[in-house]
């Protein structure tokens, strides 16, 4: 699971209604992390989350798709991290630029 490797100066985390789950909000209330969180829908009390700020997180699956159709990252040619990292940025850069 990745939520406990999350850095100590983060303050929001976006999650799906996949993390929906009051153990995973108390875990983020225990470390001062703001939650942005959809309820399920299934849920009698339903937490509040930000709206505006949830709507954003396709942008970030958006720019996600796009690299996985560059055949460098989506194959990892490169062995060292820095180096793929590197490309990543580039790619991020272009990729977020054009739009279709």
């Amino acid at each position: 699971m990745v939520l406990p490797d999350l850095p100590n100066e983060t303050e929001e985390v976006i999650g799906d209604r996949g993390y929906d789950s009051n153990r995973t909000r108390q875990s983020f209330k225990g470390r001062n992390v703001t939650a942005c969180i959809p309820p399920e829908k299934n849920r009698k009390l339903k937490p509040p989350y930000n709206r505006h700020l949830y709507k954003k997180r396709c942008l970030i699956g958006n720019i996600v798709a796009k690299l996985k159709h560059l055949r460098r990252i989506a194959t990892r040619y490169d062995r060292c991290t820095h180096t793929l990292m590197s490309a990543i940025y580039i790619a991020t850069t272009f990729t977020s630029c054009v739009k279709e």
